[in-house]
């Protein structure tokens, strides 16, 4: 599954067949949707980016439900992911918020960022259940209490700007740094952070990252052309990389599969790639 942001649909990929299948959102003529997530039912849920609300598609009927932004400076929701409760959290960029959705009773809840204009990016959830989600427009990463909504910040070397991250089964948080070409790690629970220089340079823009069942971790560097795919080994904290053959274009996300492929967006070329690793 995959968002069509500029022509306001949700898309579908069957690997099997290749067949592609899309869903206009009818309801609103200019949504933006940006990211999505599955829940248990198959339900697809995602960001309206322009829109100002979060979305639910019924792919069985083609349905959208919508739940709007309880307040008018959250008008960009931007990414999307479910805890093991069945809570959906999602950031909101400019509006500098993270909000959580009960799917069941509708209710929604904000919670500002602590930092002026952090645009809280990337997010997703650690083995505890807690929120952790990247501040774009500073050096920070930090998490949100699932209970409470309090927010704690974890401070970034200067110039450090994290976009994306992916939660390895440790707990340990990689983050890529779209400004400083860097392979972030943090350990939440000591604040301690690590670099590692990306292959391709400090201008190297990594964005989309995953993780793939065997610990592997997966990133792409936007700003070399054509965009690389890059894999680092957290056991011997060595890369490798490879061209994407189209470009890429920007590949602004990733999702790691459990036989151990990872599908890239490449947003740029209008394409959606398949690393199969070791072929």
């Amino acid at each position: 599954w995959f968002t069509e942001q500029m022509v306001n649909k949700i898309g579908r990929l069957d690997p099997k067949t290749g067949e592609f299948k899309e869903y206009p959102l009818a309801t609103d003529k200019n949504s933006g949707p940006h990211g999505l997530v599955a829940d248990k039912e198959g339900n697809i849920w995602f960001t309206a980016n322009f829109g100002g609300y979060i979305g639910k598609l019924d792919p069985k009927s083609g349905k959208v439900t919508e739940y709007k932004m309880p307040s008018a400076k959250a008008d960009d929701p931007h990414t999307a992911v479910f805890d093991s409760r069945g809570i959906l959290w999602f950031t909101v960029q400019g509006g500098n918020m993270v909000g959580r959705l009960d799917p069941k009773s509708g209710k929604m809840e904000l919670k500002e960022v602590p930092t002026e204009a952090a645009l809280p990016y990337g997010i997703q959830i650690n083995s505890k259940g807690v929120p952790v989600f990247c501040e774009l427009g500073t050096n920070k990463m930090a998490s949100i209490d699932p209970q409470t909504m309090a927010i704690k910040e974890y401070p970034l070397p200067e110039g450090v700007r994290p976009r994306r991250l992916a939660i390895a089964a440790d707990d340990t948080v990689y983050f890529t740094d779209f400004k400083s070409g860097h392979l972030g790690m943090l350990n939440t629970s000591t604040g301690s952070v690590k670099l590692f220089d990306s292959p391709g340079g400090a201008e190297a823009n990594p964005y989309g990252i995953a993780i793939t069942p065997d610990g592997m971790v997966w990133y792409s560097e936007s700003g070399v052309h054509p965009n690389t795919i890059v894999q680092f080994n957290p056991k011997t904290q060595t890369f490798a990389s490879a061209k994407i053959p189209s470009g890429g274009g920007v590949v602004r996300n990733m999702a790691a599969t459990s036989d151990g492929r990872v599908y890239i967006a490449c947003s740029g070329v209008d394409k959606v790639g398949v690393v199969s690793p070791g072929k």
